[in-house]
């Protein structure tokens, strides 16, 4: 039976094609706003670290001074350098990193490139297997070289392919402000979004193009590039010394489970009640221990505009069934003569109503179809946009998937009540009119 009223709706569409499509028309606009926004909000208010993101923690402790204290308020989002080295010492999660940003000035060997800046992440040995980044050629270095401020880097891909011409770089030497440092290993292709690590560099920046050891950073001088809070003058050794009064480092730590998040939170309490015990810290004991997901809501990471739009996608959307509902309901009207000899003939009420429900249905996916070729073409505007996340505006399968089955179902629904109304048309009334 159903591929028989999906015949007899191919038929009502041939009869009525301006009516019919108007209706495509409004389904496949609203779909394709819908689906626009969806897609955007899919991809930016996404886990960026599935499966592990409940168990690292974002580590914030109050080391400010005593202006402008308040009960209660929010702790510095960073740590200072001599506090993330402390911790990082004690070793008291799975594993642990400290990291700040900056921007490397690269020498390339080949006389055809010209020397340029790249995006450089100053980290600790477990960063890589924390945040589970992917190799290409390679590894990261270990401890080992943390202790002794080794020389050595990690490359991205797109960085070694721009160095070496995408061979294994292993080996191989990369200058950095004068100074060599040995490769010792390439990822593969890797953007966690958002840019939940540090997102002092924007909610979604790419991946840096280069990792060196925050130790080696620190022996050479190498500057930082992100959010600074000083509350004290630095002193003579500026504000990246180990004593400065300034919170620039963000800390991570690994727990072995969610549930250890307790136990690590009460030891930084410890460690900041220590601190303050030895004159460092000047505000009562306040630390928080916030996980991926928190840590993003914490920090609005997801830009309003986008929830705003989702929003009024939505509003678009049911505006469009609206019109739909009524275009139906007209179409129904017209065919109230045909609907009664059917019923004159034997077709039950339900029969009728399931052969309009799969009229609406058949419409919907029209409606899906040009309701995806707007997608496409509203997310390329997308990513011509300035937006640091334009580029990630992509629609992949689950949103494929999704919006032919949203233009299915809302078809469906604004197909309920013409369904309802044909099935209700008295066959003698009718027969009589004809």
């Amino acid at each position: 039976m159903l591929a028989y009223y999906f015949d007899l709706a191919l038929r009502s569409f041939r009869s009525s094609r301006a009516l019919s499509l108007l209706m495509v028309l409004a389904l496949g606009l609203g779909i394709g706003a819908c689906m626009t926004t969806l897609t955007v909000f899919h991809v930016l208010s996404g886990d960026p670290i599935p499966g592990k993101s409940a168990r690292l923690v974002n580590v914030q402790l109050d080391a400010s001074g005593m202006g402008g204290f308040k009960p209660g308020q929010e702790p510095q989002f960073q740590l200072t350098r001599f506090d993330a080295e402390a911790l990082l010492r004690d070793k008291r999660a799975r594993r642990q990193a400290l990291m700040s940003g900056s921007n490397m000035a690269v020498l390339p060997e080949s006389p055809n490139l010209k020397p340029f800046y790249a995006s450089t992440r100053q980290t600790s040995a477990d960063f890589f297997a924390m945040f589970e980044v992917p190799f290409k050629f390679g590894a990261g270095w270990d401890a080992q070289a943390d202790d002794s401020a080794a020389r050595v880097a990690v490359l991205s891909r797109e960085l070694n392919d721009k160095l070496f011409g995408g061979e294994n770089s292993v080996g191989r030497n990369v200058r950095l402000r004068e100074q060599d440092f040995r490769v010792i290993g390439v990822l593969a292709d890797w953007r966690p979004v958002p840019h939940f690590y540090d997102t002092t560099m924007g909610d979604y920046a790419p991946a840096e193009d280069l990792y060196i050891p925050f130790a080696t950073a620190r022996a050479l001088k190498y500057g930082s590039s992100g959010n600074m809070d000083c509350w004290a003058s630095p002193g003579p050794d500026g504000a990246l010394s180990l004593n400065a009064a300034c919170a620039w480092v963000q800390y991570w730590a690994e727990l072995d489970s969610p549930g250890q998040a307790g136990d690590y939170k009460r030891y930084l309490e410890q460690y900041s009640e220590d601190q303050r015990k030895a004159g460092r810290f000047k505000r009562p004991v306040n630390v928080r221990a916030r996980n991926v997901v928190e840590w993003l809501v914490y920090q609005e990471a997801l830009p309003g505009d986008v929830k705003l739009q989702v929003w009024l996608a939505f509003g678009f959307l049911l505006v469009c069934l609206t019109n739909t509902v009524g275009l139906l309901l007209a179409k129904t009207l017209r065919r109230s003569g045909e609907i009664g000899v059917r019923r004159a003939l034997g077709a039950t009420k339900s029969a009728i109503f399931a052969q309009f429900v799969v009229e609406a249905g058949a419409l919907g996916l029209a409606g899906g179809v040009l309701g995806l070729g707007l997608a496409w073409c509203g997310l390329w505007l997308v990513r011509q946009s300035p937006a640091d996340y334009a580029p990630l505006a992509q629609l992949d399968a689950p949103m494929l998937a999704l919006s032919f089955g949203l233009a299915l179902l809302a078809s469906v629904l604004a197909g309920l009540l013409p369904a309802w109304h044909a099935a209700r048309v008295t066959p003698a009334q009718q027969l009589k009119t004809q």
